[in-house]
Formats: structure tokens, sequence, C-alpha cells
């Protein structure tokens, strides 16, 4: 028991420090879960992250949140899920709360606006990170990437509600993996 509450409190430890540590939303978290859990802890794959989000994404809410509720009530139950979702929220509670109070002098601040162009500009490539890292094992078969692009393509030029769009990607899963699912059992079955 008294393992559990240390793992349960190191969970919280650890989103706390990317809600406080990380800048740029929820993709920039991503990508800070993606290098703890996946590549030093092995807690969870690549793809178990991108399904994470994946679903994160489309329950009402924000994302982060979400994934954080998700990540947490995977590993240890309702209380991990409540421990990763206080400690993603608490850090930036506080700080909007402290830059609420002193808005009119922040927004007048020469040296704060640089120094959140400069936030801005870092965000970028740490985004662009995760995004890469989850490309590399999101896709289980090659049609995957298709839809993908006819899905971006949807969304940014023909602006196609997301709701469809994951409705699309859910019936194009389905028959992609069946389609597979039989290739596989047709090429056993010949051996």
């Amino acid at each position: 028991m008294k393992q559990r509450i240390r793992d349960i409190a190191v969970l919280f430890c650890e989103f706390l420090q990317f809600g406080l540590f990380t800048f740029g939303g929820g993709w920039s978290i991503i990508a800070q879960m993606q290098k703890l859990y996946v590549e030093q802890k092995h807690v969870i794959t690549s793809e178990e992250l991108l399904d994470l989000t994946s679903v994160g994404r489309s329950l009402p809410g924000t994302m982060i949140g979400n994934v954080a509720v998700l990540y947490g009530y995977r590993v240890y139950g309702i209380a991990g899920a409540l421990a990763a979702l206080f400690g993603m929220v608490i850090p930036p509670m506080a700080v909007l709360s402290i830059i609420t109070l002193f808005y009119t002098l922040f927004q007048q601040n020469p040296w704060v606006a640089a120094a959140m162009a400069g936030v801005r500009t870092a965000v970028v490539p740490i985004m662009l990170s995760a995004v890469l890292a989850m490309l590399k094992s999101a896709f289980r078969f090659p049609p995957c990437y298709a839809v993908a692009l006819v899905t971006l393509v949807l969304y940014l030029f023909f602006n196609v509600n997301c709701v469809y769009l994951v409705l699309v990607g859910v019936v194009c899963g389905v028959v992609i993996a069946e389609y597979y699912e039989r290739k596989g059992d047709a090429n056993h079955g010949a051996h």
C-alpha cells in the first residue's frame, strides 16, 4: 500500500513538472510524455501513447487534461487519474492566476513580450518532434498514411468538421485492419 501511494505521488510530481515546465500546450506535453514514459521508463509504447492522445482529442474538454486522466487511470486507476490531472492543472492555474492579477503590467512590459516571442519559437520544434516520434509508430498499415493525408487535406482546405474526420478515421481503421487481418489469415492458411 505504501509503495502504491509513493508511485501515485511520483506520478503527481511528474505531471506537476509537465504542467510547470512545458510550454506550448498539449502537443509539447505529449512530447515530454513520449520522452519520459516511452523512451526512458518504457511504461507504454508510442502506439499506446498515440491511442491515448487520439481518445483524449476525441473527448470533450482539453486534450491534455483528457490524456492525463487516461494515462493516470491506465497505470493507477482512479487515484492515478486524479493525481495526473491535478498535477497537470495546478501549475498553469497558478501562473494564470498571477498573470490575471497583473495582466496590464505584463501586457505593456517589452521584456515579457520578448520572452513570450522566444517561448513561441522554441515550442514549434518541440511539438514537431512529438509528431515525428509518434508518426514512426503511429500507423501499423501503409494505407493509414493515405487516410491521414486525406483527412488533413479535408480539414485544412475543405473545412470538414473534426467529428466527421474522426468517424472517417474509425471506419477506415476498421476496414484496413480487417483487410490486413484477412490477408494475414489467408497467407497463414497457404503455408
